[in-house]
């Protein structure tokens, strides 16, 4: 079901999501070689408690941790460890909060210390990817034409949008209807409504589209192990565009 926020509810939402924004921001500090995924999501963990609210992700349907962190070939869901990051790896850093009874989920991908240009044009095209899919949104817009804005940019730089996972609706839960897929037809697909929020989230691989589920059953990663970038916001469908909670 379809749900349309009130401007209370729209307010809550904007408070999980700056603590989103915000953590994001924290986590980006402390990325360098040497610091282990573990030590990143307690520092997640602490984050989020200290600011009154609480990690969605730990233990939504088993998963271990608090946030998910995807290195190179990984595209997402990757489950923090004792691994610790190496110069030149991407890590996507997926984390989400609970604020009051209301969800924030947003993604980067970040450079672990120097990473070679191809890897940053990846990451840098995928981040656009995003805004240029947003540019059509607004009361009354097809889905199907910000999946094209997304696929388009990403295939017309050379790269592949994963097709076997989408983004989704957010509020009370972390996944709502409707489902938001990264590519489509223009003129296609369901209408959004002012008071929709939303999770848009590009995953963009460098190699093919295809991708694999590894034993763990949580991380995600590209069949040719070529590596993958992924940027998410959580959006608030307004009559005239969006608004970008987690920005």
């Amino acid at each position: 079901m379809i749900s349309i926020k009130t401007e209370e509810e729209i307010v809550l939402m904007r408070g999980a999501n700056a603590i989103v924004r915000d953590l994001l921001l924290y986590l980006e500090e402390h990325i360098k070689p040497g610091i282990t995924t573990k030590r990143l999501d307690a520092l997640a963990y602490d984050f989020i408690v200290k600011n009154n609210a609480k990690p969605s992700f730990l233990g939504f349907e088993g998963y271990p941790a608090s946030i998910c962190t995807s290195i190179d070939a990984q595209v997402v869901h990757g489950i923090p460890s004792e691994r610790k990051l190496v110069e030149g790896e991407i890590i996507s850093v997926d984390v989400g909060t609970i604020y009051k009874g209301y969800q924030g989920d947003a993604a980067r991908t970040f450079a672990v210390g120097e990473i070679s240009a191809e890897k940053q044009r990846l990451i840098d095209v995928t981040r656009e990817s995003f805004f240029k899919g947003i540019e059509c949104l607004k009361d009354g817009a097809r889905l199907g034409d910000l999946g094209y804005a997304i696929q388009s940019y990403a295939e017309k730089n050379g790269y592949s949008v994963v097709r076997a996972l989408t983004g989704h609706g957010i509020g009370r839960e972390m996944h709502e209807d409707p489902a938001i897929p990264n590519f489509g037809k223009a003129g296609r697909g369901m209408r959004v409504k002012a008071g929709m929020t939303l999770a848009i989230e590009p995953m963009i691989n460098m190699g093919d589209y295809d991708v694999l589920l590894l034993d763990d059953g949580w991380t995600v990663v590209t069949a040719d192990y070529k590596p993958s970038a992924h940027y998410e916001n959580t959006v608030l469908v307004t009559e005239n565009g969006v608004e970008i909670l987690s920005l």
